[in-house]
């Protein structure tokens, strides 16, 4: 069976290594754009076109899906399937029906929940307890599809959305090869989902997500700094310079009269943040123009006095 697949950031890099090691031949792979990045703005390729290049296989890289030079590409490749797995772009109509066994689309979460563009971190931050991969047909609709196949990650109180989309990459790759046969074979199930999502849509993550509340729960912000790491980071402001906190614990206290936001107390543990409810504790922080470092060593050469508030902006 051909295939093509479209994919771009590194969660989309397993399931194209899967597919190409099964044995399948994969007729192209699509990605977005190289795009400049560091000081010298130099052209880096994406981390699904790396890894195509390691086999060989044909890469497209459209500014639009939808423009009829490349739909006539497409055409050209003949694919019995697209393989999709965070793409970046919306397939039209025009290439959802142009393979024979359509475009099978590989999402991080347990459909219907969570659908969107963001469906990890915000698994993390709602505080579920497990996530998942479901393997999908796709239709017009985002993420509504007829869903084929599932499996269930587990979602740990350590997670990081880093992590976690590590697990769900793996596990999207393994049920992808485990599903394909029965696509192929006309065995798969196709079950049509509910027209609403238990969950709201899991919105694309933006740095401004990452700002602490302090007026909200110790549980809640713990959850956020979890979800925000590594990207974009969950972040406050100290004497008017961002303050990045990688790491964090609760500590249950009902016993503060403090303002969220103030410093109780600091030691060995962290700094000890009063919040709407519970203390949270920052442990692994990160100031403007320094390095990422435990809480103890910061505090060895950043005092940082009881009372001093956290503020929600520079100023």
């Amino acid at each position: 069976m051909r295939i093509v697949y479209m994919g771009t950031p590194d969660f989309a890099v397993a399931p194209l290594r899967a597919i190409a090691e099964a044995g399948y031949e994969v007729a192209g792979v699509v990605t977005q754009p190289d795009k400049p990045k560091g000081r010298g703005k130099a052209l880096m390729p994406t981390p699904v076109k790396e890894e195509a290049l390691k086999y060989n296989i044909p890469v497209f890289q459209p500014a639009k899906v939808r423009a009829p030079e490349f739909q006539e590409v497409l055409r050209e490749l003949a694919p019995d399937a697209i393989v999709v797995a965070a793409f970046g772009q919306i397939i039209p109509k025009s290439i959802l029906e142009l393979p024979k066994y359509g475009c099978i689309n590989i999402h991080a979460s347990l459909l219907p929940k969570y659908r969107g563009a963001a469906p990890i971190q915000h698994a993390v931050i709602d505080g579920e307890k497990e996530s998942g991969v479901t393997i999908m047909k796709m239709g017009e609709g985002i993420d509504t599809g007829d869903m084929i196949s599932k499996v269930i990650v587990p979602i740990t109180p350590e997670e990081t959305g880093g992590s976690l989309f590590d697990k769900l990459s793996q596990a999207g790759a393994d049920l992808l090869v485990e599903t394909l046969p029965h696509i192929f074979d006309g065995t798969a199930v196709y079950e049509k989902q509910p027209e609403e999502s238990p969950t709201p849509y899991a919105a694309m993550i933006t740095k401004q997500m990452g700002g602490l509340d302090f007026t909200k729960s110790a549980h809640e912000l713990e959850r956020l700094v979890r979800g925000m790491n590594p990207w974009p980071s969950a972040y406050t402001f100290l004497n008017g310079k961002t303050l990045k906190v990688w790491k964090s614990c609760v500590e249950e206290s009902s016993d503060t009269d403090a303002q969220p936001g103030t410093v109780l107390f600091t030691d060995k543990k962290g700094i000890h943040v009063a919040c709407g409810a519970n203390v949270l504790v920052l442990q692994e922080v990160q100031l403007e123009g320094k390095k990422r470092m435990e809480a103890d060593a910061f505090l060895r050469g950043y005092n940082i006095e009881t009372g001093t508030r956290f503020t929600d902006n520079k100023e």
